[in-house]
């Protein structure tokens, strides 16, 4: 899969499918929420490099000091699981999950309406899947802190478990509006499929049926 480029969608209204674009992905979304699910996939760069920090101090504290940190398997294995939420919507954003796009690449140039439903299936089912885990996600993050949920043990080492639980919701959240976006561009696409182009000037179809 050949990825979208950044300019996708440039000269474009927010939201609205850049003309002669083969899908959804890489186009700015309304509101800008392109910026913002950058932003959260930037922050789990950041969250990946304190991580590495985090581990080398480990190690050489404990081969030349043995002084090793304390938490540092905890707080890795509770991170993975934030990173990994926090990149999801960006991931999606720019076409970047994987998947089998053989027979979606030769529909996008013998069948392009069917190449356009198609990814607007795969994207409402999507959709309808995060939805799933986003309500299933939110009963135990009210238990996380109502019980005080830590990981750890007592006079050593302890981390709360609510905060990833909170950046898992909200990584979800943002990868179904991700999810939404992406099927309306990918309807808007097809709506568009066979009318005929607006002139720039005016924004007047031109060609049969059109003004000349």
């Amino acid at each position: 899969m050949t990825p979208a480029t950044d300019d996708a969608g440039a000269g474009s209204p927010a939201g609205a499918p850049a003309a002669g674009a083969d899908d959804a992905y890489n186009a700015r979304l309304p509101l800008g929420l392109h910026h913002l699910i950058s932003g959260m996939n930037a922050l789990g760069t950041v969250w990946i490099l304190a991580l590495m920090v985090l581990i080398n101090l480990d190690v050489f504290g404990r081969n030349l000091l043995s002084a090793p940190v304390r938490g540092v398997t905890e707080m890795v294995s509770l991170s993975i699981v934030g990173i990994v939420f926090l990149q999801l919507a960006d991931t999606l954003r720019t076409g970047r999950f994987t998947r089998a796009d053989i027979l979606l690449d030769r529909l996008k140039t013998r069948r392009p309406a069917l190449h356009d439903a198609l990814h607007a299936t795969y994207h409402l089912l999507g959709l309808a899947l995060v939805l799933v885990i986003l309500a299933a996600s939110w009963e135990p993050l009210v238990e996380s802190i109502a019980i005080r949920e830590y990981v750890g043990a007592i006079g050593d080492f302890q981390a709360p478990v609510w905060p990833v639980r909170l950046v898992t919701l909200i990584g979800l959240a943002a990868t179904a509006l991700c999810y939404a976006l992406l099927a309306w561009l990918d309807l808007s696409r097809l709506r568009s499929r066979g009318r005929p182009p607006a002139d720039p000037a005016s924004g007047t179809p031109v060609g049969p049926g059109g003004a000349a």
